[in-house]
């Protein structure tokens, strides 16, 4: 099953647990999650289910690049890490 991680930035707002999903794609993770602690859906993605401009994602240290399909492809034991972006001077 593949592991995904939020890191502590989005602690701030809400809970954020590890869990393992069953899931063959970023998309179907997030899903997945999703189902479980629905409030944290609207701190990832926007209205249109697209990650939101200050939200990345990475699949097995590889930053995802599809920020609208969100079809970045897992393996069952991928390792799935969801950020704030941060920004500043």
């Amino acid at each position: 099953m593949a592991h995904v991680v939020f890191t502590q930035q989005l602690r701030r707002f809400i809970e954020t647990p590890e869990l393992d999903v069953d899931a063959a794609s970023l998309r179907d993770a997030l899903d997945a999650v999703f189902a479980v602690h629905p409030r944290l859906r609207g701190y990832v993605l926007d209205e249109q289910g697209h990650l939101r401009p200050n939200v990345v994602a990475f699949v097995d240290g590889v930053r995802s690049a599809d920020r609208v399909a969100l079809a970045d492809a897992l393996r069952p034991d991928s390792r799935v890490h969801v950020m704030q972006a941060l920004s500043g001077g």
